[in-house]
């Protein structure tokens, strides 16, 4: 029997038709969620790659980067919580990475939250390192952000 967090991951680019859902899960998740504008923005963004991930057609989250040059550039990565705890962040993630080293990138950034421990470990365990701190990143709550980077792959 297939385990629930094992269950096949479907994931599609960031269509207009998403973007109510996704603010409804941005307010549940955020104390400074991304705007409907937010998201509007990166349907027009060239640079951008955003994803929705679905399991047997329910939402289970999404996240994103843009690509600058060689950089993939993590712009936002979440799960729905009533599926966090289930891999599922990993296997976003893993997309995400996938998707940016075919779409020409060799480096990863990221920021997050100080706060958000359970993130920090995913990013950690997945070969990013942090490099910066950015003071009052998050300007609602003046929280600070660490700048975290992953090589991925080698310089030739």
């Amino acid at each position: 029997m297939i385990k629930p967090e094992e269950a096949a991951l479907e994931f599609e680019r960031l269509r207009e038709n998403h973007i109510d859902a996704l603010i409804e899960v941005e307010i549940e998740a955020y104390p400074e969620p991304w705007t409907e504008a937010m998201f509007r923005d990166e349907l027009r963004n060239q640079r951008s790659h955003f994803y929705v991930a679905f399991r047997d057609l329910e939402l289970v989250g999404y996240g994103g980067f843009w690509l600058v040059l060689d950089e993939a550039h993590i712009t936002n990565v979440t799960i729905r919580d009533v599926f966090r705890g289930r891999n599922y962040g990993r296997r976003l993630m893993t997309f995400l990475l996938n998707t940016a080293v075919s779409a020409g990138a060799r480096l990863a950034t990221l920021e997050v939250r100080v706060s958000n421990l359970r993130a920090r470990n995913l990013y950690l365990s997945m070969g990013f390192r942090p490099v910066h701190v950015r003071k009052r990143y998050y300007p609602k709550t003046n929280e600070d952000a660490f700048v975290m980077l992953k090589e991925l792959v080698s310089a030739k």
